[in-house]
């Protein structure tokens, strides 16, 4: 806008406003000022050492406002998030309580039915609607009852020997991903010969699916409370409190001043929130990362070898921010048995991919 059109008075108005004192102000309104002032150098005559004084001094203005948010960011209590600590039913219809836990797994299931079907529209398998149908039957077998087997023998086989009725509360959470792997895989073999498929032929179909279900059943585990992370800084924009945690934080909170400190303040410890970390990696990212792959068409068994790799790689690095189970706590090396767990499956992976695609070759 030319100088011309605007009158004296509006200038001086509009100066008295942008230059007014700076020593109550907020760094909003000195990053504010600061653009006003840029904008009516372009507008309007501005004498230039006026102006020149006027930016170094709002300069230093919001660079000590940035120090003094830093210190008081320093001094005062931080800010935790707390975990919303769910109702665990999600829906009672009078006597029958439906659980998110179950709901959970529901949607899984939902899911992988679902993708199924688009996977059929795409080709490139020998699966047809009524076989995937039937194939669901056997998954869901496989993973209950290699879940729920697999935790028992795992993570907490004293227990359950003490006390074996508790095996069947799968509604209270305790399935382990490895032991449901293992029960699918089994599950699978069983469906190949039923159908006289090759078993990497099946396990190809359903790879691409996979991660959405782990997806669903890592947003129950959050739910439930449960499978928390380790304990970080309250500092950090991921903590977050666990009611859940109260009892294994009460006994950990005096082993560190700093977390005894925390303790006393907030009742709970601040902890990465693992669930939605493993909701991402192994959920998400591997869902979008098999999906693509497994549009063109692969050798056999590649597939499978590429969910190996990166649900073994995925769950490796999500375990340094989960907690280690209380009866087992960290392994050798300073390894969590989820860790040790996965790395067979990276290995395998690996070698799985190499022999498949020089298996494809012509003339091997």
């Amino acid at each position: 806008m030319p100088c011309s059109h605007i009158s004296p008075t509006t200038k001086s108005f509009i100066l008295t406003i942008a230059i007014k004192p700076l020593t109550n102000q907020s760094l909003f309104v000195c990053l504010r000022d600061y653009m006003i002032v840029i904008l009516l150098k372009s507008v309007i005559s501005v004498n230039t050492e006026f102006y020149n004084i006027f930016i170094k001094h709002n300069l230093a203005m919001m660079f000590a406002r940035m120090c003094a948010t830093v210190q008081l960011r320093q001094e005062s209590f931080a800010i935790m998030m707390m975990h919303p600590n769910f109702d665990p039913i999600a829906l009672q219809l009078g006597p029958l309580a439906i659980r998110w836990y179950a709901l959970s797994y529901i949607v899984a299931f939902a899911l992988f039915i679902w993708l199924g079907r688009r996977r059929i529209k795409q080709g490139n398998t020998v699966f047809t609607n009524e076989m995937l149908d039937d194939l669901l039957t056997y998954g869901v077998i496989g993973v209950i009852l290699g879940g729920r087997v697999g935790y028992v023998l795992f993570y907490n086989f004293a227990q359950y020997m003490a006390h074996p009725l508790s095996i069947f509360k799968v509604w209270e959470g305790g399935m382990s991903f490895h032991g449901g792997f293992l029960g699918v895989l089994l599950a699978m073999l069983v469906y190949a010969k039923r159908h006289k498929l090759t078993f990497f032929q099946v396990t190809d179909f359903i790879a691409p699916m996979v991660p959405a279900g782990l997806a669903s059943g890592r947003i129950g585990n959050f739910i439930n409370g449960e499978l928390w992370g380790r304990v970080t800084d309250i500092n950090a924009f991921w903590a977050m409190g666990f009611k859940q945690a109260s009892y294994e934080d009460e006994a950990m909170a005096p082993t560190n001043p700093q977390w005894l400190e925390w303790f006393n303040q907030y009742g709970v410890l601040p902890r990465h929130p693992s669930q939605l970390y493993q909701f991402a990696l192994e959920g998400l990212l591997l869902f979008v990362i098999l999906w693509v792959f497994a549009k063109k068409q692969r050798p056999v068994g590649q597939i499978s070898a590429v969910f190996l790799m990166g649900y073994g790689a995925f769950r490796f690095i999500a375990e340094f921010a989960r907690e280690p189970d209380a009866q087992l706590g960290l392994l050798g090396m300073g390894l969590s048995m989820g860790q040790w767990l996965s790395l067979p499956m990276v290995l395998a992976g690996a070698l799985l991919f190499v022999y498949c695609q020089k298996r494809a070759q012509p003339g091997a």
